[in-house]
């Protein structure tokens, strides 16, 4: 099958008994019933029963068991007629089983993968187990020295069947016998996702989804997941916003963010314990004193000075007048005017 993908390895033997069985169903029948039995089946289908399912992109194990020592001949014809070889390949050098053992392709642990192409509808796989090594030569070929599977002349399995009807004509009837599974193909389910529209009412705002960057908002981010996630939306000089939003398959989920700008308090006013105290007198060189402690003296009829909120004491000496007393409140910058007497 064309479009099935193959990575080059080795193919590995396992056992495992399985009964023999010969399917009137298959594309190439022995006319006679040998005492050589061959199966073969895929992994969804270990009976050889049943018509199972595969994706395009699934990958999938044959596994075919003959009872007597035998060469194998497995063949896969798709939906589009299209047929590979699957055994004999240059990836394990020997297409020849054991009797009452299995071989499997690809074998446990191998390092490739048989995987089922593109084309939908029903597949066939034959397996023709013969006595004698046949020669194939007539209906595939190797087209280059890397081809680790060989081309298949023969389209469809009518013409494969006439193919290998005239290998096998010229052996003993009872020397060969042939088996056929079945599967479908269907395609792959492509994974349904939703979209996320976030609006700003800033430029620069940026947009982080379940702890990952998305972009710039004022976006439409497609490709996202079903699901509930934590959105954190963020622009310079603004408090970042932060919310939850649920995504939904085939839709779009709209996230509306307005900032309110930071707003910084303007710092209090300062409150000044401190004013100035303007001491207006006609009579200079009277000594000044605030609160018991001397300030200086009246020149060119006053003197100003510094003095703490609330109730001050002022008082003035000068020879020959009568001492000042005076008590303000001061609450704020004031001028005072002492007219000493004799």
């Amino acid at each position: 099958m064309k479009k099935l993908l193959m990575i080059p390895a080795a193919m590995l033997l396992g056992t495992a008994a399985a009964a023999p069985k010969i399917s009137a169903q298959s594309i190439i029948v022995n006319p006679v019933q040998p005492d050589l039995a061959v199966s073969v089946r895929v992994d969804k289908d270990p009976s050889g029963n049943a018509t199972p399912t595969y994706r395009t992109g699934e990958n999938i194990r044959i596994s075919t068991t003959v009872n007597r020592d035998a060469y194998v001949y497995l063949f896969n014809v798709d939906a589009n007629g299209e047929v590979t070889q699957i055994l004999p390949n240059r990836l394990n050098g020997s297409n020849f089983v054991k009797a009452n053992t299995t071989a499997v392709f690809p074998a446990p642990g191998a390092n490739f993968t048989f995987t089922v192409g593109e084309d939908v509808g029903l597949n066939k796989v034959l397996a023709l187990a013969s006595l004698t090594e046949l020669n194939l030569d007539q209906i595939s070929s190797f087209k280059t020295q890397q081809d680790q599977f060989a081309t298949v002349k023969a389209k469809g399995q009518q013409q494969l069947a006439q193919a290998l009807s005239i290998v096998v004509n010229p052996i003993p009837q009872n020397s060969w016998v042939s088996d056929t599974a079945f599967f479908n193909v269907e395609a792959r389910t492509p994974v349904q996702t939703g979209s996320l529209f976030v609006g700003t009412n800033v430029a620069n705002a940026t947009v982080i989804l379940n702890g990952q960057r998305l972009g710039s908002a004022n976006t439409t981010f497609t490709n996202i997941r079903p699901g509930s996630y934590p959105v954190r939306v963020q622009a310079p000089g603004f408090r970042d916003y932060t919310t939850t939003i649920t995504v939904r398959a085939g839709a779009t989920t709209n996230l509306n963010v307005e900032f309110a700008q930071v707003v910084t308090p303007a710092p209090a006013p300062v409150v000044s314990n401190q004013f100035t105290l303007s001491i207006r007198s006609s009579v200079n060189g009277a000594r000044v004193f605030v609160d018991g402690q001397e300030v200086g003296t009246i020149r060119n009829g006053g003197l100003t000075v510094e003095v703490d909120r609330g109730a001050t004491e002022v008082v003035l000496i000068a020879p020959g007048y009568q001492t000042f007393v005076g008590r303000y409140n001061v609450t704020r910058d004031a001028q005072i005017t002492i007219t000493p007497t004799r």
